[in-house]
């Protein structure tokens, strides 16, 4: 899934929107209630920042940013990890999504946050982004399986920042 299909952000027309928020990398965005992704527990290391925003990179339909609504200074890169690393499996306890309203694994949306480190960009596959995009709530897990913190992405791979 191409990160651009995760949010209606900047697809409708200026001035249609509920609210603006003004943020340090993209200047002021308009968005809708709806687009407001709840982290109730926030990110790691991040736990005070709870309502964020998914965007899509401008030019790079493999990377997203997630935006805090809560500090304009606060964007994380995203990736959809399987789009790396094709045999990707996020095991987790039930109790990790509580709350989510997580049917079945097709109700949800796994992201990996981009990192670097002094060998080029890395993906964090232990601790994915659990997202249910029809009730805007998410979680940050870790998951059960013996996966990397930094797992590197090939040089190889586009993911230049843009924005």
């Amino acid at each position: 899934m191409d990160l651009q299909s995760a949010t209606a952000v900047g697809a409708d027309a200026p001035g249609n929107h509920d609210m603006q928020i003004n943020t340090t990398r993209f200047g002021k965005v308009e968005l809708f209630e709806s687009d407001v992704v709840e982290f109730p527990s926030g990110l790691i290391g991040m736990e005070d920042c709870q309502r964020w925003v998914l965007l899509a990179d401008a030019e790079n339909p493999a990377l997203g940013w997630l935006q805090s609504i809560d500090r304009a200074d606060l964007a994380v890169a995203v990736v959809s990890p399987r789009r790396f690393v094709a045999d990707y499996r996020a095991r987790v306890s039930r109790r990790d999504l509580h709350g989510l309203r997580i049917e079945s694994a097709k109700d949800a949306q796994v992201l990996a946050v981009v990192g670097k480190d002094d060998f080029g960009l890395t993906v964090n596959l232990k601790a994915p982004l659990v997202l249910h995009l029809q009730s805007r709530q998410a979680r940050q897990i870790v998951v059960l399986d013996d996966y990397s913190m930094r797992y590197p992405l090939a040089a190889t791979v586009p993911l230049r920042r843009s924005a």
